[in-house]
């Protein structure tokens, strides 16, 4: 019975000890160390939109998004985008057919539809808007973008 009892004394006293242990390394870790920075939602659609980007907008408005020529508009430093958001979620939801005024530039050719969901034109709109010295303090959401009825 007495070896039962100093045997039990004995784990406990170990457990408490490895406890304390525990407890000790884990206050070492400095405070930054165990933060994880996360990104945003704005740069979780961003990355998500390059994607979208490369796949469907690249090979008409260019890697750098200067277009081409007057048969492209630019969407790098676009005052289009800053200024029609809501002409512009529609052209990437519905298409574009007709003449449009950027940067003091008269386009006119035909963008057909892309076929997007409503979130993946919320990340696309979100790369384009803060790509190439365009900057957009608000986020497009699926939400906006389901909210744009075709015109047409």
């Amino acid at each position: 019975m007495k070896y039962s009892i100093l045997i039990c004394v004995t784990v406990l006293s170990l457990l408490s000890c490895k406890n304390e242990t525990q407890k000790t390394e884990t206050s070492l870790i400095p405070e930054s160390e165990k933060t994880f920075s996360q990104e945003s939602p704005l740069e979780q659609s961003i990355k998500r939109g390059e994607a979208v980007y490369i796949d469907f907008c690249k090979r008409c408005h260019m890697p750098n998004g200067k277009g081409v020529g007057t048969t492209y508009p630019p969407l790098a430093g676009s005052n289009w985008l800053e200024e029609k958001r809501k002409e512009s979620i529609h052209s990437v939801k519905y298409g574009l057919n007709g003449e449009i005024q950027v940067n003091g530039k008269t386009y006119n050719n035909v963008m057909t539809p892309l076929g997007l969901s409503d979130d993946e034109v919320a990340d696309v709109m979100n790369y384009v808007m803060n790509s190439w010295g365009n900057t957009q303090d608000t986020m497009v959401t699926e939400d906006e973008v389901s909210a744009i009825k075709n015109r047409f």
